[in-house]
């Protein structure tokens, strides 16, 4: 059997830190979103497990800290599974840039083998096995439109009243999330900071596009931005665009925007291609992983 299979990029329409967890971890409520953008990768019967990884520009590694491996074996020791399975990562979503990048390409990696390997596992399962990978991944394997809440694996699906157009690009170098937060904490929190993220969900409900770029907030972005000044500039430039909204998603450092219409988003994107050629136009998406059997 070979299978292939996108692993979708996500956007945070919203991040809030609203306490302290008692492992020490921030308590985050978000409202996340899977986008058509993806990497590419095929799955297909092997006697070892091994990774190939193409078009990262050499800063993906294939090595065991790769985030595919790491669920592939997790999930070998969940279920006694001693298969193999030759697994090939063509990437497309920006490295270090809060797209979820490497969570999805863990999740695409636990519902692939599922498959291949005839586990027959729930999503309920893999996203337990997920959240020991990466706080990310839980959302990535059941993907669409979710309110996310503790480290990210609380999830709670939200309707989305309709497709939504964006823009989104990586306008300079990663950030590490753990310097963000760290920074985070060193600088605090100012309220006028702080996500709508009630008015965002309700305008995402019933397709009131003005009302969720005036609701669209990330706490993590004034410290990126002070660490990246070109974020700044970035999202300036999306608005001039014509964006009703735009925003940095997860701790950075790519940046969002999005429009009224497909085809001012389309115009918009052709635009910002002449400033920043990895802008690409993309829409929302109903689910985080598509698999086909080929």
């Amino acid at each position: 059997m070979k299978l292939k299979i996108q692993a979708r990029a996500k956007i945070n329409w919203t991040l809030d830190v609203v306490g302290v967890l008692p492992n020490g971890y921030h308590d985050l409520d978000m409202l996340m979103q899977s986008v058509t953008l993806c990497d590419q990768m095929t799955i297909e019967d092997a006697d070892a497990l091994t990774l190939s990884v193409r078009g990262a520009g050499g800063f993906v590694p294939a090595d065991e800290s790769n985030l595919v491996l790491r669920a592939a074996q997790a999930l070998r020791e969940h279920t006694g599974c001693e298969k193999g399975a030759a697994m090939t990562l063509r990437k497309y979503i920006p490295v270090a840039a809060g797209m979820g990048g490497g969570s999805s390409d863990a999740a695409a990696a636990l519902k692939g083998l599922n498959v291949l390997w005839g586990l027959g596992l729930s999503d309920d399962e893999l996203e337990k096995i997920g959240l020991t990978i990466g706080a990310d991944v839980p959302f990535c394997i059941r993907g669409g439109l979710q309110r996310a809440q503790g480290v990210g694996e609380r999830l709670t699906p939200v309707p989305l009243k309709r497709p939504l157009y964006l823009v989104a690009f990586q306008p300079c170098r990663g950030l590490s999330t753990k310097e963000v937060f760290t920074s985070l904490h060193e600088d605090g929190i100012r309220e006028e900071d702080r996500p709508k993220t009630e008015a965002a969900q309700r305008a995402l409900q019933n397709g009131d596009v003005r009302l969720l770029g005036r609701s669209l907030g990330n706490v993590l972005e004034p410290v990126s931005r002070r660490l990246r000044p070109d974020i700044d500039k970035a999202i300036r430039d999306i608005e001039a665009s014509g964006a009703v909204g735009a925003r940095m998603t997860g701790s950075g450092s790519a940046v969002f925007g999005v429009y009224l219409h497909a085809g001012v988003c389309r115009k918009a994107a052709q635009e910002l291609q002449k400033t920043y050629p990895a802008c690409r136009m993309m829409r929302t998406a109903e689910c985080g992983v598509v698999i086909e059997q080929i």
